[in-house]
């Protein structure tokens, strides 16, 4: 008997690639394009307050957290005028949270130059669970955020700092 014959009769009609396929098209939940793994959703607001700073320029920035579910991120803080040095200290010293900053700087010969960054700020002192919980949820929200120039991971003051951010923007833009 040919080999062929024998795949189609151990596999089916389709062959081998279609019973290596099936199980995955099988476990395949529809959540799961819209809500990241942890099945964490977001809030409409916060994506209409992201809209806001992007669009209207009516925010600086923007501090997300989840709700006290753990189901869903949504909007704790926005800020219309501030400097980078508030918006670093809105992050909380012992809880993660995300934030969107309309980062601005002066380039060389070029002038001010703004940038949409969005952050993860994960502390060092935080709770394991609340660390890997905002980890696994992050994209949910990133995701939605359309016009984000670059994510900046922090886990301590050092990482945030504003010469660490514009060194990461300005290596980027280059």
């Amino acid at each position: 008997m040919a080999w062929g014959t024998l795949v189609r009769q151990a596999c089916g009609r389709d062959g081998w690639m279609a019973a290596v396929d099936a199980p995955s098209r099988a476990m395949h939940h529809p959540d799961d394009d819209q809500d990241g793994s942890s099945g964490v959703g977001v809030q409409d607001t916060a994506v209409e307050a992201f809209q806001d700073l992007k669009l209207k320029k009516k925010y600086r920035y923007i501090i997300y957290k989840m709700n006290d579910a753990l189901t869903e991120i949504l909007v704790e803080k926005t800020v219309e005028s501030a400097d980078y040095e508030s918006f670093v200290s809105a992050l909380p010293a012992n809880e993660c949270r995300y934030g969107v900053y309309d980062f601005q700087y002066d380039t060389a010969g070029e002038g001010t130059r703004n940038k949409i960054l969005f952050y993860v700020w994960s502390p060092d002192t935080s709770k394991i669970k609340q660390k890997m919980l905002y980890a696994a949820s992050k994209d949910a929200l990133r995701k939605k955020l359309d016009g984000v120039y670059t994510e900046i991971q922090c886990t301590d003051l050092s990482e945030v700092s504003y010469e660490t951010v514009l060194d990461k923007v300005t290596r980027m833009t280059s």
